[in-house]
């Protein structure tokens, strides 16, 4: 017993008319029996090609504007009757059922009527009913049936054709059948995420989450793990819709870090000037704005040279021609921007192993949207942190207030806390970070590292003293005791920048009185885990 099976009569219902005329025409040339509804079967008429209407083997005209026009016996029978159920071929001849061996359907363009930022209504009658439905009876019985909802896949199914002189392989029906079924999963998921939304229900009994295959990995943040990248559909500008101009394919980690470092220059609006954020292991390791990305782009590197070696750099301005060619003097795993020169690309083309990727545009900080996170058994689901904290926000808490070129590195020492993994502290001064310590146990921890940091990269730079002297700190969440404050002070820190809300902030506030801080409080913590 074979698993071939012959294409005879095709169902073709799509509202992506890519591709149609040249597959209808490849299956008219062997004598398949087209039929079809609507637009399509205008657009396969006009091509020449001999169309049946659906509603000539239903007997029931479109109707209700298109919402019913395929839920039919006549249709459902064709797609679901098992071919080699005698009970199920004798009910086919009794009611005058022809058997539908192949379905190419793509669904209403829900998505992209949300992404543009249609009414309710509107997005309502971009819902596909028949579709799904459709390719939900077409997949379950793929033993006998070829279900299509991909463009991409039209030449494979031809060549299958081609291969088995008219038939298709049971494997082959059910990759498409697989295929298939996340298709409608993923519609379904986004229907349903939009009506959350549009209800403003925080916590919806049930989540879908859904993503298209952008990309195989080599391997995922190690080399025993298997890993693909997949898209969300949301089109934010960043990693995930760049175009890649030269350099190897891109790796899970690269993707991670580059997602991390984009999100982090986004913080600072181009047009108040340059900024650079280098990124290693999704933490900063220097950042800085600067009169010119050259400028921005020196000062972040040196911050941290030692880790910023086969870091991830994103710029929030176009790479220029003297910006690419300072980068090229380490070694650098991936540049990102909103856009590139000729000359910048003809520079990194020297450099045949630097990924350069380019976007339209710098993602929204201020956007909304989820985060998840999968754990044992579940996923945590939460709103995406785009807190923001303005100078009109900040509370000074102290008896010295800060001075405005000091108030001016405490918001920037903020903005990249938000991005630190938690523990995080940052000094920074003049508008470049000077210490950066990251993810540890400890509040005191970090200001220690980040201290040490600082003076090492002071002494290789060759400075008189480390630049934390006369800096501006920054601490993700409260300090639950003076001891890491101190800690600050004596690297030289002289404002302070955190959220406040502790237990002894009087304690806190009394001991940075005492060592002459100026402090604020923003009433927001970035913890980042």
């Amino acid at each position: 017993m074979t698993d071939l099976h012959p294409v005879r009569r095709a169902l073709l219902s799509v509202s992506d008319k890519t591709g149609l005329i040249e597959l209808g025409k490849a299956l008219a040339e062997r004598g398949v029996e087209l039929l079809s509804t609507g637009g399509t079967a205008r657009a396969l008429r006009d091509a020449g090609l001999a169309v049946k209407d659906v509603s000539e083997i239903t007997g029931f005209p479109e109707m209700m504007d298109g919402r019913v026009k395929t839920l039919h016996p006549m249709v459902h029978g064709g797609l679901l009757a098992l071919r080699d159920n005698d009970t199920h071929v004798a009910a086919m001849e009794e009611h005058g059922i022809g058997a539908i061996d192949l379905l190419v359907v793509n669904l209403y363009p829900f998505e992209a009527t949300v992404a543009k930022g249609a009414g309710y209504d509107e997005c309502i009658e971009n819902i596909d009913i028949g579709g799904p439905a459709m390719i939900r009876a077409a997949s379950k019985n793929h033993a006998f049936v070829n279900v299509v909802v991909d463009v991409e896949d039209y030449a494979s199914f031809l060549d299958q054709m081609e291969e088995n002189s008219g038939k298709t392989s049971l494997g082959f029906r059910q990759r498409l059948a697989q295929k298939a079924y996340a298709r409608t999963a993923a519609y379904d998921t986004a229907v349903s995420n939009w009506m959350a939304d549009a209800l403003a229900l925080e916590a919806p009994k049930r989540r879908a989450f859904a993503g298209a295959l952008k990309q195989t990995l080599r391997y995922g943040e190690n080399s025993h793990q298997t890993a693909a990248f997949y898209t969300d559909g949301t089109n934010r500008p960043g990693v995930a819709t760049a175009v890649q101009h030269q350099g190897k394919e891109l790796s899970y980690n690269n993707i991670n870090d580059t997602d991390a470092a984009f999100e982090l220059v986004a913080e600072f609006d181009p047009t108040n000037g340059a900024a650079c954020a280098i990124i290693k292991h999704a933490n900063p390791c220097g950042v800085a704005t600067g009169a010119t990305l050259l400028e921005a782009y020196k000062a972040a590197f040196d911050c941290d040279r030692t880790s910023a070696f086969g870091g991830i750099v994103a710029l929030n301005q176009p790479l220029d021609a003297e910006t690419a060619q300072e980068i090229t003097g380490i070694f650098t795993e991936v540049v990102i921007a909103p856009g590139a020169s000729d000359e910048a690309r003809a520079i990194f083309a020297t450099k045949k192993n630097l990924r350069l990727l380019t976007t339209d545009a710098l993602p929204d900080v201020s956007a909304g949207g989820k985060t998840v996170r999968q754990v044992a058994g579940g996923l945590l689901v939460q709103d995406k942190d785009n807190g923001f904290v303005g100078l009109d926000d900040l509370k000074v808490v102290t008896k010295k207030a800060p001075s405005e070129d000091q108030m001016r590195d405490l918001l920037f020492a903020w903005k990249v806390a938000k991005h630190v993994k938690s523990n995080a502290i940052v000094y920074v001064k003049g508008g470049a970070t000077v210490g950066v310590g990251a993810g540890q146990m400890s509040r005191i921890d970090s200001a220690l590292i980040a201290a040490k940091k600082a003076e090492r990269m002071g002494e290789a730079l060759g400075l008189p003293q480390p630049l934390t002297i006369g800096s501006a700190v920054a601490s993700d969440a409260f300090f639950p005791f003076p001891d890491g404050l101190m800690e600050a002070a004596e690297a030289g820190a002289t404002c302070v920048i955190q959220p406040g809300g502790s237990m002894r902030d009087d304690e806190v506030i009394a001991a940075a009185d005492e060592a002459g801080l100026a402090m604020v409080f923003t009433g927001m913590r970035h913890f980042r885990h």
